[in-house]
């Protein structure tokens, strides 16, 4: 069975960081692009970052580009989320997603996980 398992979600302040890990198991996602996506509360799910399947490539809503980094480690079937300087319109829940580059980028990717919660307070 094929998991995305999200941690490190929380809250935190604004001007804060977080990390958020996504653990892959159930097959090896070293050939496909991951990455991140988020829905704070009324709003669609919107699509935050996203990583080749190399780590060359790296893709950043506009909104998190400068705060936010992106990277992953295959040995461990694993991507992770860098959150720097915090703002209250960050909250929402964070999902991780895996599948090709333009669908992940297109909002469309083959594998979702169950989301964590990251809270920031003004």
């Amino acid at each position: 069975q094929v998991q995305l398992v999200e941690s490190g979600g929380g809250l935190v302040q604004a001007g804060g960081s977080l990390r958020l890990s996504c653990a892959a198991s159930g097959r090896t996602f070293s050939g496909d692009a991951m990455g991140w996506f988020r829905q704070a509360p009324g709003k669609e799910r919107e699509f935050v970052s996203g990583i080749s399947s190399s780590g060359i490539i790296t893709n950043y809503a506009d909104s998190v580009k400068g705060r936010f980094t992106i990277s992953r480690d295959n040995t461990k079937n694993a991507v992770y989320l860098q959150m720097n300087a915090l703002k209250p319109e960050d909250t929402a829940v964070y999902y991780c997603a895996a599948g090709s580059l333009s669908r992940l980028v297109g909002g469309r990717p083959d594998y979702w996980g169950q989301g964590t919660q990251v809270t920031v307070s003004s």
